[in-house]
Formats: structure tokens, C-alpha cells, sequence
């Protein structure tokens, strides 16, 4: 278990969350500590997981992948063997960007990019033959981004 995050390193997670291209001397000036130190503890804040990637975001409609699909899936019963067969089948799949295990009226909640409706059938039609646990798919089409983020605040 990480240790506690104290003030410094809250303020260093809201500026990297932020900007992770940013170098260790932009981030002192804005957080009050050497880039030493913020160097130090950006290490530890990765080596701990608690900084998990630092990646680019990309819009998606730059790409050949401009729709959104959300996706709720029901498994057979609480069958954890099959949430973990899933999970895996899932990490492989470029497509299928996140998936949460919830609570409510499905199992699980897939975030899913695809070129158009029916490229997102032909990937529906493979994640149903390869996980015959998912017993039923509900998808609702994205129509416009309201606000899309990744953002986590990191207060005390």
C-alpha cells in the first residue's frame, strides 16, 4: 500500500494529470519544491503505481476510429471466473478502451471505439462469440462528447 500522499505530492499529481510533459523545474516553480525533489517524488509516485502512464490523449475524430460506443454487459450469474476470462479477452483488444465491473441492471460497463455502427457490430459479434458468458449486450450510441477527461482530483 502506497504511503500517504502529502501536500506536495497532491499538487504534484493535479500539475502532471495536467501536463506530464512538463519538466521537473516548471513543476517546482508551481508546486514550492526543487526539481531535485520533484524528480525524487515523481519517481516514487510511479515506482508505488500510484502514476499508472503517461500518455497522450488523441481525438478521436483525428482518427479512422471516430465513434463511441457504451456498452453494458450482463454475465451469466455472479460468475467471477467468467469476469476474469473476460478481463482478459478485453486487454487484448485494442478497440475496447475501458471496462468497469458495477453495480445495477448490467455486470459490466465497456467504453468501445469503432470506425462506424457496423464496424461496432462486427466487434459485438466477436466479443459475444468469444465470451459465451456475457449473455446479453445493451449499447448506447455516443452522439456528441460532453466532456471526456481522465482527471482524477487528489485531495486530501
Amino acid at each position: 500500500m502506497p504511503e500517504k500522499l502529502d501536500q506536495f505530492d497532491r499538487s504534484i499529481l493535479e500539475v502532471v494529470q495536467r501536463d506530464c510533459q512538463l519538466k521537473a523545474e516548471a513543476i517546482a516553480d508551481k508546486v514550492g519544491l526543487s526539481p531535485s525533489a520533484v524528480q525524487r517524488r515523481l519517481r516514487r509516485l510511479r515506482d508505488e503505481g500510484i502514476i499508472n502512464a503517461e500518455i497522450a490523449v488523441v481525438n478521436r475524430k483525428a482518427t479512422s476510429f471516430p465513434m463511441t460506443f457504451i456498452t453494458g454487459m450482463e454475465i451469466e450469474r455472479d460468475n467471477y471466473d467468467a469476469l476474469a476470462r473476460f478481463r482478459a479477452w478485453a486487454d487484448k483488444q485494442e478497440h475496447v478502451q475501458q471496462v468497469y465491473y458495477v453495480t445495477g441492471q448490467v455486470d459490466l460497463v465497456a467504453i468501445i471505439t469503432a470506425r462506424d455502427v457496423e464496424h461496432y457490430d462486427d466487434i459485438s459479434a466477436q466479443l459475444m462469440a468469444e465470451n459465451p458468458q456475457i449473455r446479453r449486450m445493451h449499447t448506447n450510441v455516443v452522439l456528441r462528447d460532453v466532456k471526456v477527461g481522465l482527471h482524477i482530483p487528489v485531495g486530501e
